[in-house]
């Protein structure tokens, strides 16, 4: 049934479906039940389908919410939640059930929600593993069995790595997840964890050619996700104050670089950003990971101004694409922002789109196509958050009549290249360094 928002039925459906949502924890059945039922009443801008299947045979379902759900339109970036990747972590999955239901009713009555929606598509994956919460039979604050999937593996610790060679056998939901990165277009991200108060950013895994011999390990974007940490931390509740779960340990403005918390890896936040050219961050919500669903209300307040900005910021930066002389995409240029280039250097996607999250600032955009003379362009980059689209610039080459060839980094420790590069080396020498890999990749 197709709902006119605003009208009678839209209005009737909104009731009966937001009744159904109570602060409790849900099953697999419940949960995909009311997934079901949103997509039906909601059929205009929502899309739901599953990315694959766990170990016990339980789909992953994301709901899509939209101006055009089924579907990547020019210009409009993608952004998604997922939470529940430890399945006895259980605020984040139903935050964000009360999250959709939050979005869904509030589409075309809220102008803010609704020029979001418009102007940006949004994953929703309220578990990745489902056969962990299923297996949590005992709610505990500390640690379950239920962290892991059926296979008995931290999915967390599951994903190739950037800096060593990762030996876990890849499992059906992080298999999943990667197919689903490798065909979207997925600008930023946030997976939704719990045992701890704190936003934490790139990288997880690191060495000397990031910084660790300081404690750090430091991505080419540090800045921005810095910005994008506190973005979530100062909007929330309360995760801002830093206060950590106990007097041990504190986290200054509720954020931390993932490294200097603790090493990782495998981990999923550094293999969006290196593989799917994808900005996330991991959000721990509750210093218990599992706790009493008397609770749930209250962090669903905690967040929920903070899950609206943090989707905006997909907004920050430049947006273009790259064509030929005819008008044609170019799938597989290469965009990046001059002094931050990425070891698998950010391409653009088969419609020729590239998307750079950038703070405001003066940058010099460079577009290659290999073989050809590469495009320079300086341009000031604004906070365009309020206005739901990044800065626009597109780029043609006169010269190009042809389709870039396909072109994609190998799944290996791309920076164990550069770990001889030791903490005294320069920054100028680290850059040089990483561009040299970038060459190599580019021309190999």
């Amino acid at each position: 049934m197709r709902v006119a928002v605003g009208g009678v039925v839209g209005i009737l459906c909104l009731v009966s479906v937001a009744a159904e949502l109570d602060f409790e924890y849900h099953h697999s059945e419940k949960l995909e039940a009311y997934l079901k039922r949103i997509h039906a009443a909601y059929s205009s801008f929502t899309y739901l389908h599953s990315i694959g299947r766990s170990v016990e045979g339980r789909d992953l379902w994301v709901l899509v919410l939209g101006r055009f759900p089924t579907q990547h339109k020019i210009g409009i970036p993608e952004f998604k939640y997922v939470a529940n990747m430890h399945g006895d972590e259980t605020v984040g999955r139903e935050i964000l059930l009360h999250f959709i239901d939050f979005l869904v009713t509030s589409y075309g009555q809220d102008p803010v929600i609704t020029r979001l929606l418009n102007n940006t598509r949004i994953h929703i994956m309220p578990t990745m593993n489902p056969d962990g919460f299923e297996a949590t039979k005992v709610p505990d604050c500390y640690y379950t069995r239920g962290r892991y999937n059926k296979n008995g593996e931290d999915l967390n610790r599951n994903f190739p790595d950037a800096f060593e060679r990762n030996n876990a056998s890849i499992q059906p939901e992080t298999e999943a997840v990667m197919n689903w990165i490798k065909n979207e277009t997925f600008v930023l991200s946030a997976n939704l964890h719990g045992g701890a108060l704190v936003a934490s950013y790139t990288f997880d895994n690191g060495n000397s050619a990031t910084g660790t011999l300081e404690g750090y390990s430091r991505s080419p974007d540090d800045d921005v996700f810095i910005h994008l940490a506190k973005t979530y931390s100062f909007n929330h509740a309360s995760m801002y104050k830093g206060t950590g779960c106990d007097n041990r340990q504190t986290f200054p403005d509720g954020i931390t670089n993932g490294y200097s918390w603790y090493q990782l890896e495998g981990g999923m936040q550094d293999y969006n950003y290196v593989w799917g050219q994808c900005f996330e961050i991991t959000l721990e919500l509750s210093c218990c990971k599992y706790p009493p669903a008397d609770q749930l209300e209250k962090f669903w307040r905690d967040n929920k101004a903070a899950l609206i900005e943090y989707i905006k910021q997909v907004h920050l930066g430049i947006k273009g694409q790259v064509t030929d002389k005819n008008g044609n995409p170019i799938p597989n240029a290469i965009v990046e922002a001059q002094g931050r280039p990425h070891v698998c250097p950010y391409r653009t996607n088969e419609h020729g789109e590239y998307f750079l999250l950038l703070l405001p600032g003066t940058y010099v955009i460079n577009a290659t196509v290999p073989g050809f003379k590469s495009i320079l362009k300086t341009v000031e980059v604004h906070d365009n958050t309020g206005n739901f689209s990044a800065l626009k610039h597109d780029f043609t080459f006169p010269e190009v009549s042809i389709r870039s060839s396909a072109a994609s980094c190998p799944k290996t420790p791309l920076y164990q290249e550069l770990q001889w590069a030791s903490a005294a080396v320069k920054p100028t020498l680290h850059v040089v360094l990483v561009l040299m890999t970038v060459l190599l990749v580019i021309f190999q």
